[in-house]
């Protein structure tokens, strides 16, 4: 592309701009959290994934058609051999403003200070509890001392942009809301709270167990001195400011305020299957074009910019329903 040529832009038929992707790089994970996956998963074999050189030249082929943010997820992103040098190789692309990742935080203890050093800008770390055995049983085997080294090993690196994702269940940790937000004012860090989504069979009722974030804004309010901010970090998660903190809460809430009108992402698995929305089934099968033109580009260029024509409008999620919107868990599909 000549220097002065304007950056192309993915544009779906609604008139919306994809300029954020999420990159699952492997569909493994050292968690089993409820919400995300079965207890006893099967995983892919390593043909079924991509390569870290497939996912390196997919996010450069995305940057080139004017995306500036990838978010690196998985599974747990972090527990794929030599993430590490994927890392490192997309930070470098000309017109890549931002690559994030989104991790249980197991792996960071080991891991934060080279991640920095490779560029990442931003690190969310899933928490849902701040008691040792809660968390055990929501994650089925993580450890909370763990996450608890990573986080700090996170802060030690100089993250300045770290963020808690958490996901409220009633009944099982929606008591811990005003705790999390005070931890995370206690780190100068951020939070956000996701409201459970209705992807894959878990073995309770989502409708019993989701919690809204109305009801946890409501909460909060009664708690915490916030104020509405504008801030906005390239995804769904509106922002209250706590006064006179560092920290902002974010609110991300498929159900209670429908976010789809402005959507600007789009997800692609560790199989290489671009979806264009977490919530239906649309999607376009990038791995064998990868595979199949191995030097060019252009068919996995034509392929991506027709997909924008099957953009959805929105998701359908309705936790009424017997069964989950989608059948795929979320770490298929990539967290």
């Amino acid at each position: 592309m000549h220097p002065s040529a304007p950056t192309p832009q993915l544009v779906d038929q609604f008139g919306r701009v994809v300029d954020y992707i999420r990159l699952s790089i492997t569909d493994r994970c050292d968690f089993r959290c409820q919400y995300c996956m079965a207890e006893d998963m099967t995983f892919l074999p390593r043909n079924q994934v991509l390569s870290l050189e497939e996912c390196a030249r997919l996010v450069n082929i995305f940057v080139s058609l004017g995306v500036s943010k990838v978010r690196i997820t998985g599974g747990e992103p972090l527990v794929r051999k030599n993430a590490l040098w994927l890392f490192e190789t997309i930070c470098q692309l000309p017109g890549l403003k931002e690559c994030v990742v989104t991790t249980n935080g197991s792996q960071l203890e080991k891991m934060a200070s080279d991640l920095k050093a490779a560029g990442v800008k931003r690190i969310n770390i899933s928490l849902d509890s701040l008691h040792p055995d809660r968390f055990h049983a929501i994650t089925r085997t993580g450890s909370l001392d763990k996450v608890m080294a990573g986080l700090q090993a996170a802060i030690k690196a100089g993250f300045d942009n770290i963020k808690l994702n958490t996901v409220l269940m009633r009944g099982i940790n929606d008591d811990e809301a005003i705790d999390l937000v005070n931890f995370a004012i206690q780190h100068q860090i951020d939070i956000s709270f996701i409201e459970e989504m209705p992807l894959g069979e878990v073995n309770h009722a989502r409708e019993q167990s989701c919690v809204s974030n109305e009801d946890t804004l409501a909460l909060l309010r009664q708690h915490v001195d916030m104020v509405a901010s504008e801030h906005r970090s390239g995804g769904p998660a509106r922002y209250w400011q706590v006064q006179h903190q560092a920290t902002r809460i974010g609110f991300i809430s498929p159900h209670s305020h429908n976010f789809c009108e402005s959507c600007n992402r789009v997800r692609i698995t560790c199989q290489g299957e671009l979806y264009l929305c977490l919530g239906q089934e649309d999607k376009v099968d990038l791995m064998p074009l990868l595979r199949q033109y191995p030097d060019n580009d252009q068919p996995i260029i034509e392929a991506i910019l027709n997909s924008m024509q099957i953009k959805p409008k929105g998701h359908d999620f309705d936790l009424r329903r017997a069964q989950p919107a989608v059948i795929r868990f979320m770490s298929h599909t990539g967290g």
